[in-house]
């Protein structure tokens, strides 16, 4: 996008005083390239699981699509934008498709090339948990209903993906966080909207964040407590009841 085509864009913002519309916000930031670099690096994970499940050329191309592409019809069908854009708009469709060849075609590589995977889908994170809350936004959601349309946009993609190779969904079994920097994201990206903050900078912020929380959680080994630590931390208090009864 040129300055003179952005400039009526940044003139419209600037001159409203409630909360700009999604597609002003977008244009700001998250233009359509943007958006596929996402849709691809999410697609290529589908493509991945696809090829470990020995699915045909086909299996792996509709994994890829509907990997790279779920989270986002989700939130179309959430919200009432339909058709949802993974239907309806070729260059996202054809995206996803070339991620699914590309995991074909060199699947040896791209698996040794994990850590770029896995930095390529948190950087998909945090756009699609940015956008997914803005269109909610856009389209008169509550903060409540945003929030959850911008997690499900940024975590549906790899629900959908499980379950059609008919595992758990990743993102409940795992203790690894994904959902828990999604979430934030997202409630960051309405109270921002909220407050008349929402801008090229803090959506920028928001994107970072959303990548960073993931990236350092997996760097650390930061996880969510499960079932198992709930009864460790239980064992815990009543070993140190039991050394000292006189403790209430």
């Amino acid at each position: 996008m040129s300055a003179v085509d952005l400039a009526p864009v940044l003139l419209h913002v600037l001159s409203t005083p409630s909360a700009p519309g999604v597609d002003d916000l977008a244009h700001l930031l998250v233009d359509t390239r943007l958006e596929l670099v996402g849709v691809f690096a999410a697609a290529l994970s589908g493509g991945l699981a696809a090829v470990r499940k020995e699915f045909d050329v086909f299996g792996v191309l509709v994994l890829a699509w509907a990997t790279g592409l779920g989270g986002g019809m989700l939130r179309d069908v959430l919200i009432g934008a339909t058709p949802p854009v993974g239907i309806a708009d070729w260059s996202y469709i054809v995206t996803a498709l070339v991620a699914g060849l590309a995991v074909l075609l060199f699947h040896p590589r791209v698996s040794r090339n994990r850590r770029a995977v896995v930095v390529l889908d948190a950087c998909a994170l945090g756009v699609f948990v940015l956008l997914g809350t803005m269109k909610a936004l856009g389209m008169g959601a509550n903060v409540t209903a945003s929030v959850v349309v911008g997690l499900l946009t940024g975590i549906g993609g790899g629900i959908l993906r499980d379950i059609l190779v008919s595992e758990v969904p990743l993102v409940l079994a795992d203790r690894k966080l994904y959902a828990i920097p999604a979430l934030l994201g997202a409630g960051l990206t309405a109270a921002l909207w909220h407050a008349g903050w929402l801008n090229g900078a803090t959506q920028w912020a928001v994107v970072l964040l959303v990548i960073g929380f993931r990236l350092l959680s997996l760097r650390l080994g930061w996880v969510v407590p499960d079932a198992r630590s709930a009864r460790a931390w239980r064992r815990a208090d009543d070993d140190r009841a039991a050394a000292d009864p006189g403790e209430v």
